[in-house]
């Protein structure tokens, strides 16, 4: 079968199409023959040797799957072989065929595209969990997201108004890229500058944000401090940036401001509570099936397509979610 292999860490000319063998399912796994794939940042940190995110080399990316089952390991009950499913493997999704554990796989009602389920897994899931689960939103918060244009960025631009309404306040690494955050429906998005929390602080009437979204590390950490409403949450979800990552702040400031940093990992509730992320997907695919749910994707011609792809994420020329077609 086709896979997408990261031979080193690097970019896209470690990149490479191999061809490998088909996998087998274990105990509480299935496969699934891959229609489309999602791609997401994870896979650009990878491929850039953060060391948390590839633990050998070579190594195959890919963290969000749809397709129909393929086989089942012992011990698999409610799936069937040929159930057209979405499913959140641990890697090595990018593949015409991928292996995921089966808690972390989820039949598609009819109805819901296997293109726009590709998004599901990771993506939508991830940013309903971050709005829910981690952020505590709450209908008619002001939330502050950082790298809106990307993936998340559009999917929570989708969900806020289904869960009562907000402002949204987006940030983009580069200038030009606001017209297309304000599009997908942020009241406000700036470029990451030395203006940023004066405008930010603005838009808001001096209020402040009470939910800030950031996947940059600590980054951006004092100025979600510098524009937070009193009460307000932030979540860290990432370190896109892949510097160092800083201490957290004093107690003292966030006891003063009522403010709480939480930490979120879409991976780490893989490994340690699938079921509330397999709940999650089902909450993601039932709005979709419903119509309330509708997220645009890029769609990549084939598994050659994404080095380059990863290129233009990386480099923040990207907007949007990517899914790529791999199967029939």
């Amino acid at each position: 079968m086709r896979a997408l292999v990261m031979t080193a860490p690097g970019g896209a000319e470690n990149s490479q199409v191999q061809e490998i063998g088909v996998p087998e399912p274990g105990p509480g796994q299935v496969t699934v023959d891959v229609a489309y794939a999602g791609l997401n940042f994870v896979d650009v940190m990878t491929r850039r040797g953060d060391s948390a995110y590839a633990p050998e080399w070579p190594y195959r990316p890919g963290k969000e799957v749809a397709g129909t089952v393929r086989a089942l390991g012992a011990g698999v009950t409610g799936l069937a072989v040929g159930d057209r499913v979405v499913a959140a493997p641990v890697g090595a999704g990018l593949a015409e065929v991928a292996t995921a554990e089966a808690v972390l796989t989820v039949p598609l009602p009819d109805g819901v595209g296997l293109r726009e389920a590709a998004a599901v897994p990771l993506g939508l899931a991830t940013a309903l969990l971050l709005l829910t689960d981690a952020g505590r939103f709450t209908a008619g918060d002001t939330v502050l997201v950082h790298s809106a244009g990307g993936g998340i960025g559009h999917a929570l631009a989708q969900l806020v108004p289904l869960f009562g309404g907000g402002r949204l306040i987006g940030t983009v690494g580069r200038p030009e890229k606001t017209a297309t955050v304000l599009a997908t429906g942020y009241q406000h998005a700036f470029a990451r500058d030395e203006a940023l929390a004066e405008a930010v602080r603005a838009a808001t009437g001096g209020r402040g944000v009470d939910l800030v979204l950031d996947p940059l590390g600590t980054e951006a950490l004092d100025l979600d401090l510098a524009v937070a409403a009193p009460g307000a949450r932030i979540v860290l979800f990432g370190n896109a940036g892949g510097g160092a990552v800083a201490d957290l702040p004093p107690l003292a400031r966030l006891l003063a401001g009522n403010l709480t940093v939480t930490g979120f990992s879409h991976r780490g509730l893989a490994a340690t509570a699938p079921e509330r992320l397999a709940r999650a997907v089902r909450r993601v695919v039932d709005l979709l099936a419903d119509g309330r749910l509708e997220l645009p994707v890029t769609e990549l011609p084939d598994l050659a397509a994404v080095p380059a792809a990863h290129d233009a994420m990386a480099e923040r020329r990207a907007t949007g979610k990517y899914v790529v077609r791999i199967g029939g």
